[in-house]
């Protein structure tokens, strides 16, 4: 995150405790990350990856 620091924000959801947000986003995979723009989702990127995988993801969108 610090690479990126400034260009966005992190939030985490706990799926056990707001099982109708998980609902509402889809979310059947941990983790799960969706990253929005302008208040709507633009990617989803499901599953563990490494640093320089997550890195390349978001400069798609960053």
């Amino acid at each position: 995150a610090s690479e990126k620091s400034g260009a966005l924000t992190v939030a985490k959801l706990d799926v056990d405790e707001n099982p109708a947000t998980a609902r509402d986003f889809q979310v059947v995979s941990i983790p799960t990350m969706i990253l929005f723009k302008d208040g709507q989702p633009v990617k989803r990127i499901v599953g563990a990856k490494g640093k320089a995988a997550l890195l390349r993801e978001l400069s798609e969108i960053i």
